[in-house]
């Protein structure tokens, strides 16, 4: 069987458990799902605290996205035994509490899933073609690239 892929840029925002139940639905050969929800929060982690996040805005590049998100995709299927994923990335204007992107990751074992879902957020994270700018009291302005996020996607080359 063909593992089923999904993969949308989209405004609207999703329900986790929904993306879920169609991942997994009339499906018996799936032992685990694992899933990564990544949501606006409405502070900084600075040391200093930060001004509180208001909103982001989240623009792409269309089409390359999804093209890059689904060139890692398949690099997970091949380096894993999976039996499905589901990627969702919002972009426009997210509040803080609002879902910002879903990772699903379904395979036979847990220990595939885990793996597979880090690679792909790694991924994620550092190099999929998405630019976030950030609203504050104080204004808005992009935020920069971080270099933990590279050393993480970085570290997936090495095995």
């Amino acid at each position: 069987m063909t593992s089923p892929v999904t993969i949308r840029i989209q405004q609207a925002d999703f329900d986790v458990s929904r993306e879920i139940a169609a991942l997994t639905a009339s499906r018996t050969d799936i032992g685990a799902v694992v899933s990564f929800s990544g949501i606006c929060r409405g502070t900084q982690e600075t040391p200093e605290g930060g001004d509180a996040t208001t909103a982001l805005t989240l623009e792409h590049y269309p089409g390359m996205a999804e093209a890059e998100i689904a060139r890692h995709a398949e690099q997970a299927l091949a380096r894993w035994p999976l039996t499905g994923l589901t990627i969702i990335h919002r972009v426009g204007r997210i509040v803080p509490g609002e879902n910002i992107m879903v990772v699903l990751v379904a395979s036979a074992h847990r220990q595939a899933a885990f793996q597979a879902a880090e690679f792909l957020m790694d991924y994620l994270k550092a190099h999929a073609p998405f630019w976030k700018c950030e609203e504050t009291a104080d204004g808005a302005g992009w935020v920069a690239a971080k270099t933990d996020d590279d050393n993480a996607a970085a570290r997936w080359d090495k095995n």
